[in-house]
């Protein structure tokens, strides 16, 4: 398995890391492959989300979704892959992956796990800017799942995620996947009130409302860091059938595809 598991540097590029928000995941890092442990909820979530990504690139990129290895020969990066739940299904499809995450012990947790699972997957102790200041070469998708709301700085962050997709060669630019929790009072309560308080899903403090995105910010956001975004999607949990599936509600989790 490759691997390149850097120290924490000086960034020429400023840093949009929250240091309380990674004290607060260390806690919870080793957790990441229990499907009924902390991480619960992105496990339910991870079925939908990969279909959606894998189909969407698909498209883009003009594959056959339903070939054994549809992603391959493209290059993913899945920024703040955690304990690598995205990554290794990705790599699966074929794809040549790449998972930076701020926190040592999550990206310890995802080597780990694709060593097990016999996955070769390039993980990397970095942040984003490390990425741009070493002349990373671009991707052709990057991947910014459920991040945003835990970074000091999403305007920046969204900025220097979209430096790292490729430029568009010959009429197919990079594309580009994020999603996030909007703020609404329906966000709140199911968001922080039901998973954190009363199902226990999450620990307490795991978000925190003012730094949920609405919809209409990601988008200018997006836009500002040189990108042409699709209308947003929601992300919808059914409490009874324990599954979710995109929707056009997007009062609590969304997501949004853009290309450049």
């Amino acid at each position: 398995m490759t691997s390149a598991a850097h120290k924490s540097a000086t960034h020429k590029t400023a840093t949009s890391v929250d240091a309380s928000e990674m004290a607060h995941f260390a806690k919870m890092a080793e957790d990441w492959w229990n499907p009924n442990g902390k991480f619960k909820p992105l496990h339910i979530m991870n079925g939908c989300r990969v279909k959606f990504i894998k189909d969407e690139i698909c498209t883009h990129f003009l594959r056959n979704p339903e070939s054994e290895l549809p992603l391959k020969g493209l290059r993913i990066l899945d920024v703040g892959c955690g304990g690598g739940l995205l990554c290794e299904p990705m790599a699966r499809l074929g794809a040549e992956v790449t998972g930076v995450d701020a926190l040592e012990k999550n990206i310890k947790t995802a080597m780990v796990h694709a060593e097990k699972s016999g996955l070769d997957i390039d993980y990397r102790y970095s942040t984003i800017e490390a990425l741009i200041d070493s002349d990373e070469k671009p991707y052709d998708v990057v991947l910014n799942m459920e991040v945003l709301e835990h970074v000091t700085d999403p305007a920046l962050f969204t900025k220097h995620c979209a430096k790292m997709v490729r430029p568009n060669i010959k009429g197919v630019g990079g594309i580009t996947f994020c999603s996030t929790i909007n703020r609404t009072a329906k966000a709140f309560t199911l968001a922080i009130m039901g998973a954190e308080y009363i199902m226990n899903w999450l620990p307490k403090g795991t978000h925190q409302y003012a730094k949920f995105i609405k919809p209409l910010e990601m988008v200018r956001m997006l836009k500002d860091a040189g990108l042409t975004p699709d209308e947003p999607l929601g992300m919808t949990y059914n409490p009874f059938g324990g599954t979710w599936k995109i929707t056009d509600d997007t009062s609590v989790n969304y997501l949004v595809r853009s290309v450049k």
